[in-house]
């Protein structure tokens, strides 16, 4: 079963916390200096919130699938889009390991698909691909450490 994914870059990772524990009437599934997650069943969403982007805003879009057969599912279908799209095999980001895909819609809005199969100490060097296809870190200022770009 599929899950839309919505991340957003967030200013005060507190406040917003607080302000999203009221609207889903839950607290999230991880909380990090710098990140948390909320795994909702209603809507289905996996919904997260970074203070690593570069300006408060959606960050990206996804769909997150429970095995590596859907992704290979999703990314066909990325394929007949028509965009570039960028495998990541074996990411790690958002604390978690994953397979990933990456493309850009008409408006140049970055989607990814991902199968999440692990977890990580971490929040890892994952990058957004431009358009292009080349790397943009994720607003992470911490390049040299996370060596992402």
């Amino acid at each position: 079963m599929k899950r839309l994914h919505v991340s957003l870059s967030v200013t005060d990772l507190d406040a917003s916390v607080a302000f999203y524990n009221s609207l889903f009437n839950v607290e999230p599934t991880v909380v990090k200096q710098d990140y948390a997650k909320w795994m909702l069943d209603d809507p289905r969403v996996n919904f997260s919130i970074s203070t690593r982007g570069d300006q408060g805003g959606v960050d990206h879009l996804g769909i997150q699938v429970d095995s590596e057969d859907e992704l290979g599912e999703v990314a066909g279908r990325l394929q007949q889009a028509g965009a570039p799209v960028l495998a990541q095999p074996d990411a790690t980001c958002c604390y978690a390991r994953s397979e990933k895909n990456w493309i850009y819609d008409p408006d140049r809005v970055a989607w990814e698909t991902f199968y999440t199969h692990g977890e990580s100490p971490v929040y890892g060097s994952d990058f957004v691909p431009t358009p292009e296809g080349e790397r943009e870190c994720c607003g992470n200022e911490q390049k040299a450490e996370d060596s992402c770009c």
